[in-house]
């Protein structure tokens, strides 16, 4: 194990993660509700893993065997994108209750985690910042790249599960409903934007 690259891929991957998105704030919902976090954290975490591992080992083959995989991952991402947005967005204009209420009628545990799923893998900026990103940047360590790998996916275990239970440090905040709604269209934006983005390639 090379320990500076380790700590290169570590500082890496909490870098490009920090940034809110559809992850992160699906995250800070679960946490807020404390409703399945582990496996949502969990299964966030795996997921940016099993992509990163993927990117350092072998991003520029799949480039070249699938070439019609990113028109297809960024209009099927931006659609489900949309999609959910309306849903939080819904949910900020109708929604009069607190975080309690909102606890009143949880989501079922496959369908909480069939959504982190979808929200993870239907979203090509995923895969533009493990697999093509840092793939990339792994080139750059030669004998390393295990070294970066763990230390990236590193990153997302302790991204993930910092703001999956520490969300609950927001509760108070989160007892008044228009903290709530604030959080749900926020969430509704969020999503929107990166549909945009992805949409329009920028």
């Amino acid at each position: 194990m090379n320990v500076s690259v380790f700590v290169t891929g570590l500082l890496m991957g909490l870098s490009l993660i920090v940034a809110i998105g559809a992850q992160n704030a699906f995250v800070l919902r679960q946490g807020l509700r404390r409703e399945h976090v582990f496996a949502v954290c969990l299964a966030c975490a795996l997921s940016d893993a099993v992509l990163i591992v993927l990117g350092v080992t072998s991003f520029r083959q799949i480039a070249a065997l699938l070439p019609w995989l990113d028109p297809v991952m960024r209009y099927g991402g931006a659609a489900f994108l949309i999609l959910y947005g309306a849903r939080s967005f819904r949910s900020a204009l109708l929604s009069s209750g607190t975080l309690a209420a909102a606890e009143a009628n949880p989501s079922s545990f496959r369908r909480t985690l069939a959504t982190c799923l979808a929200l993870t893998w239907l979203n090509p900026h995923v895969y533009l910042d493990t697999v093509v990103l840092l793939g990339t940047v792994s080139t750059r360590f030669p004998g390393g790249e295990a070294s970066f790998a763990a230390g990236a996916a590193s990153g997302s275990f302790l991204f993930f599960f910092a703001l999956g239970y520490g969300a609950g440090g927001l509760r108070p905040i989160f007892a008044n409903p228009s903290a709530w709604r604030v959080l749900e269209a926020l969430i509704a934006v969020t999503m929107w934007m990166i549909a945009y983005r992805l949409v329009s390639g920028a």
